[in-house]
């Protein structure tokens, strides 16, 4: 029977992870490294970090608003520059 770890320990465990992906390795050199199933690592995964599957609704939205931000300042941009041909203009 494997190991039974404490929640606290799982987590500091799918930080490491994290860094270590960021770094470029795989997920099955990382359960090399943490000597544990890929099985075990998905399941870790799904049940403690949670912190990524309560933030994905709140960063779609996040992303709506950043992309009509950026029509508003697009638009913004495309007024200000008639605004400057029209006062370059003599009248």
């Amino acid at each position: 029977m494997g190991r039974h770890r404490r929640p606290e320990e799982i987590r500091r465990l799918l930080r490491e992870a994290d860094r270590e992906l960021a770094k470029g390795l795989t997920v099955g050199d990382i359960c090399q490294k943490l000597g544990i199933r890929s099985a075990v690592y998905y399941r870790w995964r799904q049940r403690y970090d949670s912190a990524r599957t309560d933030d994905s609704p709140r960063v779609r939205e996040l992303e709506a608003e950043v992309e009509r931000l950026k029509r508003l300042v697009a638009d913004l941009m495309l007024d200000k520059q008639m605004l400057e041909e029209v006062a370059k203009k003599k009248w």
